[in-house]
């Protein structure tokens, strides 16, 4: 069996910088009142004027994560696509990866589990690289949420946390066992699927029903939140897939050199990092400036963790997620 290592990060967000400041001219909120139950202080929103979708962003930050690895575009054999924002309702983003960054007709997945997506597709990839089958393969998270959210008072529940962007990894096979992948966790709980969801357009209520409708008072086609509820269940679901990891390796908290929770929310990230004792410099956040960027946020925030050299060679690095589905995930890598 051969180890899977992280070879490369990259990560890209939009210029367009939207400030709490800003929402509050738009709906009925203040920067306090996000602060306060959020810890955002601005995210990123796509300029449609750019042309920046998912599969753009998210052949940026894999460009960046292939030279950083010290490949090319050809050097890759396989790709997995994280996001619950493509840019088509079909084809997935995958295949436009592949086409953009102009590459042989290689494999593209694409994985529909929302926060919990880039910890699912870097398991697949795990998987994939450990058995021999590809040497490397390409993990993206992407995100446009700005497009798909209700800009007013009744959404700011939702509107307030959510920002775009999208990150991207290479897994590389290698013979050094002390590195690499140690596992992946992976659970879901689907009867709680419509705490956190968009079931306004789809398959049973599609276009000609849309029409017929016509309805502004209708929030179907917005994504919603049960807000307490996510929060409570996402504070035990943390903590119950990190202490997974760590106790499948063999491992106490204190051990962990660097925990990277998904940005869902600041206070969720605060509450893990007490419980366990770790102190700020074992674990990243960065959703202060980029809001809950669902399948990127893990990535973004590991390749600016990278580059802030707070992940070095030998590091042991947790990654965690939990969100809508409900799915949750975590991985512990020795770097």
């Amino acid at each position: 069996m051969y180890t899977s290592i992280i070879a490369g990060l990259g990560h890209y967000v939009p210029d367009n910088v939207v400030t709490n400041d800003d929402l509050s001219k738009i709906m009925e909120t203040s920067d306090e009142w996000i602060v306060e139950r959020t810890g955002i202080h601005e995210r990123r929103w796509i300029d449609p004027a750019t042309g920046d979708s998912p599969s753009t962003m998210g052949t940026k930050a894999a460009r960046m994560a292939i030279e950083n690895a010290g490949l090319t575009p050809d050097d890759i054999d396989f790709i997995i696509f994280a996001t619950l924002s493509p840019d088509y309702y079909f084809p997935g983003p995958g295949v436009m990866v592949q086409e953009q960054l102009g590459i042989k007709e290689i494999g593209a997945l694409d994985v529909r589990n929302q926060c919990s997506g880039f910890v699912y597709g870097l398991s697949v990839a795990d998987q994939f690289v450990k058995t021999g089958m590809y040497k490397n393969v390409l993990v993206i998270g992407a995100e446009n949420h700005s497009g798909g959210l209700e800009k007013s008072t009744r959404g700011r529940g939702v509107t307030v946390i959510f920002g775009d962007g999208a990150g991207a990894a290479v897994l590389q096979r290698s013979e050094d066992s002390a590195r690499g992948i140690l596992s992946t966790h992976l659970h879901s709980e689907g009867k709680h699927a419509e705490e956190l969801s968009l079931l306004g357009p789809n398959t049973s209520r599609w276009v000609p029903e849309i029409m017929e409708d016509n309805d502004p008072e209708d929030a179907s086609y917005y994504p919603y939140m049960n807000g307490n509820f996510v929060f409570k269940h996402a504070v035990t679901r943390f903590m119950e897939v990190i202490g997974e990891a760590l106790m499948t390796n063999g491992k106490k908290p204190e051990e962990i050199d660097l925990l990277v929770p998904h940005q869902a929310n600041l206070r969720i990230s605060q509450f893990v990092q007490k419980k366990m004792g770790l102190s700020d410099d074992q674990v990243y956040n960065n959703i202060m400036r980029y809001g809950n960027t669902t399948a990127a946020s893990i990535p973004i925030a590991m390749s600016e963790a990278f580059q802030e050299g707070k992940i070095k060679e030998g590091d042991l690095v947790c990654l965690a997620a939990f969100g809508s589905g409900f799915t949750w995930a975590s991985s512990l890598i020795r770097w």
